[in-house]
């Protein structure tokens, strides 16, 4: 214990009570010292402190904030590791972003919230607190923000699934603000390796004699082949960047750019730029949040065949923008209107990683090719300082486009048209529109699935996926991934994970469910139906976001094992139901015994549910709920309480 007590160093106890303080003065005028608040002149005091010119501090003051998580030496090894490679590097971004407004006159700030990594916390009760940390970190980025009462704008900087919504919230909410989003990029793939997604299925694969210890040791090692960036794939970090770029809250280009890269830094440093122009202009987020802006975005989420978390996320930014949140009968029309046009992991057919679809152009390369459908609205305003219709007219053209497809030819052998195609390609290839939402007896208010990625092979010659199977029903994700582990689920199955939506489990992400069935032989004859959420990288007969969600009463939460579900997925239509069928084979007739039946008995929170997660259930059930965005609508949760008092006071 000596050493805890005292390192010995005798050197440690010369200590010194004063010093001369920073050299200069500061630029303070009469009218400062009479009409200014004290904490404007403290502030300046605080900054010269710091070590800030004194001469200088008279620029526009911007803040900096980001997800950054981890220490890293100046040569990138680390002292202490982040959350996940997502936060590894945005520092860097913020350093170059803050440079140039430096040399542009201007006073950077930098703040941060650091962000959890759903992979990491996959299967633990660390997921139970993914989803309420969105709402949390939007709330800490807006105190923090308003904490700069001197800002004249703001730089926001994240890259991953919860981070990255959290800051396109807080950033969506500074109405009178301009505002810019730095996307943090993607990492790259092992030259020979899994990718991000399916490396975490080891467990799954070894357990049913797929890959041995030592294939799983050497992949498990390489998934993840660069330091920095977001995961390789089209998961929920790579949606949120690309409908940030189609909200118009990035520069144009900004999404799924290789992280540490020149190119990437670059980004960060023209951004720092914009932000400043932004002000000359007068453009705020409201001027770029708009319906207009939302309903672009929600036509490229569909055109890239993106995460359905964002069917979450989209609908909170608006809310803080002020906006209409989207219904799910708006998601259904578009998603019916705009077809897939994007070939990544994991939709397929190849499967190409994020960085080989920015190399072929990303968001504006989509955009050329929906704006020929007629499908966006071009005089929406970007941080670039135009409209939509400028930034596509100037990529149509660009330098940049010309050199990164000649890059992705060259390099990778991959013809750019084969990444991201026309209307007319993409129906030559048999990909139709990507995000179906059925309804049905046990799904009244709704359900989610991505109908193009159910697996060819079991999808009828009419284009209609077809299942009638019996049920098997789960009340925990530990409980689902171990049956499969033991062979205790077959080919013909249905699962059924209830009980795991905002309130029994804080909406979970279920991947490890997920994924063990996309990378096992049988697992493509087998659904799965839950009230809980999938990954971005989700794919297979997997229908989430089940409503009403077990504990608020939904019929999901009276199923029961050997009951006969069937689905119905029109893969042409984007038309789909989910229904339990009674003893004489027909809905109809299921639906009968739904409402005389009582819920499952394991119908409860998850024991290990934390109370900071039960509230927030609680609060964006109110607000809500899932199709809502699981926001914290302050107007609906007074209007709640108050109702709740009055009840209380007509008992007494």
């Amino acid at each position: 214990m000596s050493t805890i007590f005292d390192s010995g160093d005798a050197s440690l106890y010369d200590i010194r009570t004063k010093v001369p303080g920073p050299k200069g003065q500061l630029p303070i005028t009469p009218e400062m010292l009479l009409n200014r608040p004290s904490g404007d002149l403290f502030g300046w005091t605080l900054n010269a402190g710091m070590g800030w010119d004194p001469a200088k501090l008279g620029g526009r003051e911007v803040l900096l904030l980001s997800t950054h998580g981890g220490i890293r030496r100046p040569d990138g090894s680390p002292v202490a590791l982040g959350y996940h490679t997502g936060h590894w590097e945005v520092g860097l971004l913020v350093e170059a972003a803050a440079e140039e407004l430096s040399r542009l006159g201007a006073v950077p700030f930098a703040g941060a919230c650091t962000d959890p990594c759903d992979g990491r916390s996959q299967g633990t009760p660390g997921m139970f607190d993914s989803l309420p940390y969105r709402n949390d970190a939007a709330m800490v980025f807006r105190r923090l923000i308003r904490s700069l009462p001197t800002r004249r704008g703001v730089i926001g900087v994240a890259t991953c699934d919860k981070g990255l919504p959290a800051m396109m919230m807080a950033l969506a909410a500074q109405h009178d603000m301009p505002c810019v989003l730095v996307p943090g990029g993607v990492t790259l793939l092992a030259e020979d390796g899994e990718d991000a997604g399916k490396v975490q299925t080891i467990g799954a694969r070894f357990s049913h004699g797929q890959i041995t210890l030592e294939e799983a040791a050497d992949m498990g090692c390489r998934a993840c082949a660069s330091p920095g960036g977001g995961c390789q794939f089209l998961g929920t970090a790579a949606t949120a960047q690309v409908v940030a770029e189609a909200l118009g809250m990035t520069l144009p280009h900004s999404a799924l750019a290789p992280s540490g890269h020149p190119i990437w830094l670059d980004m960060a440093k023209r951004s720092g730029r914009a932000v400043l122009e932004l002000g000359k202009l007068g453009w705020t987020m409201s001027t770029l949040l708009t319906d207009a802006a939302l309903e672009n975005a929600m036509v490229t989420h569909a055109a890239f065949g993106g995460s359905t978390n964002l069917i979450l996320h989209i609908p909170a930014v608006a809310h803080q923008a002020g906006l209409r949140r989207p219904t799910v009968d708006d998601w259904s029309r578009i998603n019916k209107l705009v077809p897939r046009l994007v070939d990544a992991l994991p939709n397929g057919p190849r499967n190409h990683p994020t960085v080989q679809v920015f190399l072929a152009g990303a968001v504006p390369e989509v955009m050329l090719h929906l704006r020929k459908m007629g499908l966006l609205n071009l005089q929406a305003k970007t941080a670039a300082g135009g409209t939509l219709e400028d930034s596509l007219n100037w990529w149509e053209q660009s330098e940049r486009r010309a050199e990164l497809h000649k890059v992705l030819r060259d390099r990778d052998g991959i013809d750019p048209t084969n990444v991201i195609f026309s209307a007319d390609s993409a129906r030559a290839r048999g990909i139709g529109s990507t995000v179906c939402f059925p309804t049905g007896n046990l799904s009244p208010d709704g359900s989610v699935i991505k109908s193009t990625s159910i697996d060819p092979s079991v999808i009828d010659a009419d284009n209609v996926y077809r299942k009638r199977g019996p049920a098997k029903v789960f009340t925990s994700e530990p409980a689902a991934i171990r049956a499969i582990k033991e062979g205790k689920i077959e080919a013909g199955d249905i699962m059924v994970l209830m009980s795991r939506g905002p309130m029994g489990s804080g909406m979970e992400e279920t991947y490890q469910v997920t994924s063990a069935l996309k990378h096992l032989p049988f697992g493509k004859h087998v659904a799965l139906i839950t009230d809980a959420r999938f990954s971005g990288v989700s794919t297979g007969a997997c229908i989430g976001h089940v409503s009403p969600e077990a504990l608020a009463g939904g019929p999901i939460g009276r199923l029961q094992d050997g009951d006969t579900i069937e689905i119905i997925i029109d893969r042409n239509s984007l038309e789909g139901h989910v229904n339990l069928l009674g003893a004489d084979g027909t809905a109809a007739s299921g639906t009968e015994l739904l409402s005389n039946r009582e819920p499952h008995p394991g119908i409860q929170a998850d024991p290990l549910l934390p109370k900071d997660t039960r509230l927030w259930g609680l609060l964006q059930e109110v607000s809500g709920g899932p199709w809502g965005g699981c926001v914290y609508d302050v107007d609906a949760i007074a209007a709640a309480l108050e109702a709740g008092r009055e009840a209380l006071r007509q008992k007494s």
